[in-house]
């Protein structure tokens, strides 16, 4: 190295990039940036963002590095967050900077607020006082400083009397610091009366965030029995010991009536963090979160890696959903990794649940969580008379989905003035369009999926790619008009024959892809709240902890749907949405039933439900998944190869197969054609890999992937560690 060399320092920085390491940089002189410190550094023709690293420079000479642009004035990332980076990369066998990525998804927050203009009061008075300037002096005495168009609005003139004022010399020009996003919670502000049973579970808990340290707590209470306002007490320890929360739920852009009963508790919402947050929200929320201003999130599974400040808390509300699992470039869940974040960072992990995942309850059983029980419903109120409607007894009349049973019990529900759900987890009008007279099947050109009628929309969609295509008045195979067919329902479709029965109920349909977004969910979520519906029809997210209090009976359309897989959790998954979608009746109290219609009245899954012995259930499943060595007490990865043609992906998957590493507890099973083998024109291939529960699978797939073919031209080979989906 040469002696003008010496005058040169270097630093590795993590870019958001598919590498295996950091890229090392020379740090120009009157920089000074430290690990964890968000750079934008040259990378190619382009500059980017990333993250400083541990670690001295690169062994190349500092003064042949391209040089660091600019270190941003923000708080550096901390030291337990780039652990917790290093960990999810390992973990998932995800390159690290694509796990940085996920934190620096908001470039514009890097830099600081830029501060407001203002207006405060001087000593100098107008020579004419109006009575709107003497109301715009008066609330303006007290010295603070104002926005102008906020001034005037609160003394309810119009800006052109402010600016007079201004131009005469009544008001200076000022800085107003940004505002926070969402004002600062108190922990004092409403605490809620709790029975005894949730009294002894807040208490716990509080005891758990007040002497600190890693712990990880399950509580487990039946539908309705306020884990909410539990976990609510162990938030308020937090924020008095001055530490930052996070609230992680399923589906927050749908959650307003979480927030709403954040708010009475606390005197403020906390800060949302979602996809459907404008691009400027995100950014206050970001930088804020970063610099320790925000203290409270809620947010979806994304929010975990915000660059929290000071964080003391995480609790995973809903904890066995499915959608805490992101399968998109780096393939992990949630609720694991909330766990992982506090164990690094030292702080009490909560997860609350109606209905455990399978997983969660082992690590309880086994004594690494700490298990509390609620058993009783809020005030007193009796969970719903469940019963099961057996079809093959009771079948709907020809060309309906109805049960007779049910539909008289709908009929009573109405003529007490309470309203009823109908649930059925499958969007659209009918999975399946025909024609009666070829056979012609409407198929996705890119998918191995059929495509879905949309009545509402007049369109026939893939629910895996969005291809969408209108409805044919005649059959494209063979020409026939009007005889097109629907095959089986849908949600609108059950709607429909609804509207048939009870031509003067006020029937409102919830899918996640109806017409309106989000914004139409909440309004309609709120009208249901508010008693503006007779029936609801609707696919899961009616099944995410809403709070309906007219809600008396709940039909469970066709409950067999999710155990007619291969699934290794169907059963599980069943349980849960049918406990979760038929708790939503009678929360307030009144008497009230869930009726499930089933051709399988005798299966495990529909007698633990009826019978309202969920231990039952846990103890069979456990017991089954023990024998067959399945999650949690064995390991699974999948692997899925995809290319543009089916030969490609499966040469590719098989030269993988080959390359395999001998091992006496792992043994992988294919490649076999994925069940949905073509999705977004890609051909796919699986590989599973299953291992006993000490197993190294991540040391195992390492060296699969380095002794075998390498992914040319535009094969891509996607890692699913814990895999929740098999198709």
């Amino acid at each position: 190295m040469t002696a003008d060399s010496r005058k040169f320092r270097s630093v590795p920085v993590l870019v958001p990039t598919p590498a295996e390491g950091p890229y090392t940089y020379r740090v120009p002189e009157g920089m000074d940036p430290v690990p964890g410190s968000v750079v934008r550094v040259p990378l190619g023709p382009r500059e980017v963002a990333g993250l400083v690293w541990e670690g001295p420079g690169g062994a190349v000479d500092p003064s042949k590095l391209r040089p660091l642009s600019e270190v941003f004035d923000c708080p550096p990332v901390t030291a337990g967050m780039r652990r917790f980076i290093d960990w999810v990369a390992g973990w998932t066998l995800s390159p690290p900077g694509m796990v940085a990525r996920m934190v620096l998804r908001v470039p514009a927050a890097f830099d600081p607020e830029m501060p407001a203009e203002g207006l405060r009061i001087t000593d100098t008075r107008p020579e004419r006082l109006t009575p709107a300037r003497r109301r715009v002096i008066e609330l303006a005495g007290d010295g603070l400083a104002w926005t102008r168009s906020g001034l005037a609005h609160a003394a309810g003139v119009s800006l052109s009397v402010v600016d007079g004022l201004r131009d005469q010399g009544v008001f200076e020009a000022v800085e107003i610091p940004p505002r926070p996003v969402v004002p600062e919670p108190d922990p004092s502000h409403a605490p809620a009366e709790l029975t005894d049973e949730q009294s002894d579970a807040a208490t716990a808990l509080t005891r758990k965030v007040a002497a600190g340290g890693y712990s990880v707590t399950l509580l487990d209470g039946i539908t309705g029995s306020g884990k909410t306002e539990v976990y609510f007490e162990a938030v308020a320890e937090t924020l008095r010991k001055g530490r930052q929360v996070l609230i992680l739920l399923p589906e927050i852009a749908l959650t307003q009536a979480f927030l709403d009963r954040f708010h009475d508790r606390f005197g403020a919402r906390p800060a949302e963090w979602h996809s459907d947050l404008a691009p400027r929200t995100r950014e206050q929320v970001w930088r804020q979160v970063a610099d320790g201003r925000v203290r409270v999130v809620a947010g979806a599974r994304s929010a975990l890696f915000l660059p929290f400040a000071e964080l003391g808390l995480i609790v995973v509300d809903e904890e066995h959903d499915a959608a805490y699992k992101q399968e998109d470039r780096v393939f992990y869940n949630a609720r694991d990794m909330a766990v992982v974040r506090g164990h690094l960072g030292g702080f009490p992990v909560v997860l609350a649940s109606a209905t455990p995942s399978v997983e969660s309850r082992v690590n309880a059983d086994q004594g690494r969580y700490e298990r509390m029980v609620l058993s009783s419903r809020y005030g007193g109120a009796a969970l719903p008379e469940l019963r099961a409607i057996d079809m093959r007894s009771d079948p709907p009349e020809r060309g309906g989905f109805l049960s007779p049973v049910l539909v008289e019990a709908m009929k009573q529900t109405l003529v007490r003035g309470e309203q009823s759900l109908l649930f059925l987890n499958r969007r659209g009008y009918a999975p399946l369009t025909l024609c009666r007279v070829c056979g012609h099947r409407f198929r996705c050109p890119d998918c191995s999926s059929w495509l879905v009628e949309h009545r509402f929309r007049g369109q026939l969609m893939c629910h895996h790619c969005g291809h969408h295509e209108p409805k044919p008045q005649a059959c494209p195979e063979c020409g026939t008009l009007d005889h097109l067919v629907a095959c089986g329902p849908g949600v609108e479709r059950i709607a429909e024959e609804t509207a048939a029965f009870f031509p003067e109920a006020r029937i409102i349909v919830l899918s996640s892809d109806l017409l309106g977004g989000v914004k139409r969910l909440r309004l309609e979520l709120e009208a249901i709240a508010g008693g503006e519906a007779d029936i609801i029809i609707g696919t899961q997210l009616v099944a995410k902890g809403h709070n309906f209090p007219g809600m008396t009976l709940v039909g469970v359309i066709d409950a067999d749907i999710g155990l007619a897989n291969g699934d290794p959790r169907a059963a599980e998954r069943t349980f849960q949405l049918l406990s979760q979608v038929t708790g939503r009746a009678g929360r307030t109290g009144r008497r009230s039933a869930g009726l499930i219609q089933t051709y399988q009245p005798d299966h495990p899954v529909m007698k633990a439900i009826i019978s309202g012995d969920p231990e039952n259930f846990y103890q069979r499943e456990i017991a089954e998944r023990e024998r067959a060595q399945l999650p949690p007490f064995g390991r699974l990865a999948g692997i899925i190869v995809s290319a543009p043609t089916a030969g490609e992906a499966q040469t590719h998957a098989r030269g993988l197969r080959a390359a395999a590493p001998a091992a006496a507890n792992i043994a992988v099973l294919g490649p076999a054609e994925a069940p949905l083998a073509l999705v977004r024109g890609r051909h796919r291939w699986r590989l599973l890999i299953h291992g006993d529960r000490r197993a190294d699978l991540q040391g195992f797939i390492r060296a699969m992937l380095a002794a075998g073919p390498k992914p040319r031209g535009q094969i891509r080979v996607q890692v699913d560690i814990d895999p929740q989906s098999f198709l």
